[in-house]
């Protein structure tokens, strides 16, 4: 089976790919990886998503695909320069809030306005960035409403891993497994994925 035969990609892809190569982004998110957002995006109606590195928007277009019209996303990176082609590409959609930040100090930001704990936080996190996955984890799943979802990608070895990064990745599993506010399925496909869901 073709995974990708029957998946009609959004219409801003293929220019988001063009210009994504174009700029010599080292890490784009996988078609199949976006394919499976997108459907996950579409779970949650009026949902509130985040996105934890938008690269240059490749991720965030299969998202907002998904999504329906109440609901929205905000998505955060610190290289203004490959987040200039998501706000070039994507940036006029309402739905879409793009914040050019560290990762780490918009989390701590929403840390400390008490969001989690006032039953506040989001229904589908894509954390794909250091930050939110390898780093503040604890703060990023607290942000996670009950039934939502918890998405990492690149937890098959890959070419831009830098030196000892490869034994983080199955701590990290290990890590998701054993927490009981969660149930975490693993799937060696694509770039190797990893879906966790807040028990209620």
């Amino acid at each position: 089976m073709d995974d990708l035969a029957a998946i009609t990609p959004p219409a801003s892809l293929a220019e988001i790919e063009r210009r994504t190569a174009a700029f010599g982004f080292p890490m784009p998110s996988e078609r199949l990886t976006g394919a499976l957002l997108r459907a996950l995006a579409a779970a949650k109606p009026g949902g509130q998503l985040l996105e934890l590195g938008t690269g240059t928007g490749l991720a965030t277009a299969w998202m907002l695909d998904g999504m329906d019209s109440r609901a929205t996303l905000v998505t955060v990176d610190i290289d203004p320069g490959a987040q200039a082609i998501a706000r070039a590409l994507l940036g006029t959609d309402p739905r879409l809030t793009i914040v050019t930040e560290d990762a780490a100090a918009f989390l701590a930001r929403l840390t400390a306005s008490g969001i989690a704990g006032a039953g506040g936080g989001f229904d589908l996190i894509f954390a794909d960035a250091m930050i939110g996955k390898y780093e503040m984890l604890d703060e990023t799943l607290a942000l996670l409403r009950p039934g939502g979802f918890y998405l990492i990608d690149d937890m098959l070895p890959q070419a831009s891993w830098p030196e000892g990064h490869a034994p983080k990745v199955p701590h990290l599993l290990a890590t998701l497994a054993a927490r009981p506010d969660l149930r975490l399925a693993t799937l060696a496909w694509s770039s190797g994925v990893a879906v966790a869901v807040r028990r209620g």
